[in-house]
């Protein structure tokens, strides 16, 4: 057996299909997981730049006199949404702790009755922990009461962060506010719930992909074993596919390889069997006729001389005498044909193959039954279809086959069927006859279909068992093949077929 190449050797190919799927599973979540880092990272710059922005605003609002709602609404940019960034409010803060700029409406400067702006005191806005954006050497002593300083919030709490800018009106100061990050960690957490279920996708895509690949993988194996049971009871006709260039396949080419032999084995004891048996029927057939033919010569003689030299005178002690001689020389006609059958089925066949006309002898050995056909009202045909040519066969076999045959069908019809036809055919494409018996009898029962071309097998009580094996010898002997159908009831039909040229080249050659 010649060795597989790397390339299809069956472990090769599964190991490189695992890599390839943990390759791509982990290429896939590689993708994702980057993918969500740099959207989380655009995230944060977002809300730094939101932050920045807010900052920026209100140095802007203080340096330009300008309002933080125009300002805001001439932005290029929207950072101060609920999309981009934390900031809720920005404030603009005198040196006085009054509030001359808010993005929130409720902290807006007001006019009082006599015209003059009314301010909303720092210390009335709710604003949560406030830290500084950066610590100065002087912050804390210059920093005013109204401004309250605590720990900066932890991350992602609510908080401010205030950044004094020095104007020509004093200290002023831009307080932005900040909201929780919830919206952001609810983002943060879609991501990872996206992130989830594109994994889980893909192993759910990777296990059923490595499930049909393992499928496919071991169907080969359970053909193999089906095929190990059907020839562990007896069935060498079993092949298994190998068309695949793996371990797989070179095991389903070593199977088949022995089921094969094991077939050729089995027909090889089978043929031995025959062989064994047919020497002992040559042996027995030997004694028998050298034995038993001589006496039963010398009795069918001396019955044949009392007949005509001692038959009584008086009619009714002659016609009893009469029909007892008869009776004798029956049964030694009877034992004498048992003796033929014996050696015809031992000793080897001289065949002297001639052309035949198989219409001219089927209906020669319808002949032989027509009388007691008649008496018994059976119908006796001899069928063609189409144009049958002769075949090279030797006559006296092919009289032997189909008297057999037809004899068999003729003893089956004891009241359950009254037809015996001979149907004869011929198939182009193998260039061989066919030669069918069938008749309406009894039927064959199943169990005992295997065993009619069995020397020595017989249902009848007075059956040799040897006229079925000597047709098989004869279709053999010819290069032919024989089969029968059966069912109980209804009736049995013998196949034959010869071919038209004589012996098959596989006979010649065996």
């Amino acid at each position: 057996m010649t060795r597989l190449p790397h390339i299809a050797s069956f472990r090769l190919r599964l190991l490189l299909l695992l890599a390839a799927l943990l390759g791509l599973t982990l290429g896939v979540q590689y993708y994702v997981n980057l993918r969500s880092v740099r959207n989380n990272t655009q995230r944060l710059a977002e809300q730094e730049q939101a932050i920045m922005g807010g900052m920026a605003l209100g140095v802007s609002a203080v340096s330009s006199k300008s309002y933080l709602d125009d300002l805001k609404r001439n932005l290029k940019q929207p950072l101060l949404d609920e999309n981009h960034g934390r900031v809720e409010n920005v404030l603009v803060v005198d040196s006085d702790g009054n509030v001359r700029d808010s993005l929130d409406d409720r902290y807006e400067p007001t006019t009082n009755d006599d015209g003059s702006p009314r301010y909303v005191p720092l210390t009335r806005v709710i604003l949560p922990p406030v830290s500084g954006v950066v610590e100065f050497v002087d912050e804390s002593q210059r920093r005013p009461s109204w401004l309250a300083v605590s720990n900066a919030a932890k991350p992602g709490e609510p908080g401010a962060f205030y950044l004094p800018v020095e104007t020509n009106q004093g200290r002023w100061y831009v307080i932005v506010v900040l909201g929780s990050a919830s919206n952001l960690t609810n983002i943060l957490q879609a991501q990872a719930s996206k992130s989830l279920r594109y994994t889980l996708i893909l192993l759910l895509v990777t296990t059923l992909v490595t499930g049909i690949l393992v499928w496919r993988f071991t169907r080969p194996i359970k053909d193999l074993s089906i095929a190990a049971r059907r020839v562990a009871g007896g069935d060498f006709s079993i092949r298994v596919p190998a068309a695949r260039r793996d371990e797989v396949g070179a095991l389903a080419e070593a199977f088949n390889e022995m089921t094969a032999k094991l077939g050729r084995t089995r027909q090889l004891e089978t043929q031995l069997h025959q062989a064994e048996k047919a020497a002992v029927v040559g042996r027995l057939a030997s004694a028998i006729a050298h034995e038993i033919r001589n006496p039963l010569n010398y009795i069918n003689l001396t019955l044949d001389h009392l007949r005509s030299a001692f038959a009584p005178e008086e009619p009714n002690k002659r016609e009893t005498f009469e029909r007892l001689a008869n009776q004798l020389k029956a049964e030694v006609a009877r034992i004498n044909t048992h003796i033929s059958d014996f050696l015809s089925y031992s000793r080897p066949t001289r065949l002297e193959p001639q052309p035949l006309n198989l219409r001219v002898e089927a209906e020669d050995a319808m002949r032989m039954i027509e009388v007691q056909a008649s008496e018994n009202g059976v119908e006796t045909r001899v069928e063609e279809r189409g144009s049958v040519p002769q075949v090279m066969a030797d006559r006296q076999a092919v009289r032997s086959i189909l008297t057999n045959l037809i004899i068999n069908s003729l003893q089956a019809l004891d009241g359950h069927g009254r037809r015996i036809v001979v149907t004869l055919s011929t198939d182009d494409s193998t260039r061989r006859v066919q030669i069918e018996v069938a008749d309406t009898g009894r039927g064959i029962p199943p169990e005992d279909i295997s065993k009619v071309f069995e020397p020595y097998y017989s249902t009848k009580e007075t059956g040799t068992g040897l006229g079925l094996a000597i047709v098989k010898k004869a279709v053999d002997e010819h290069g032919g093949t024989i089969s029968v159908t059966s069912k109980q009831g209804s009736g049995t039909t013998f196949v034959i077929t010869l071919p038209l040229d004589g012996k098959n080249e596989e006979k010649e050659t065996a």
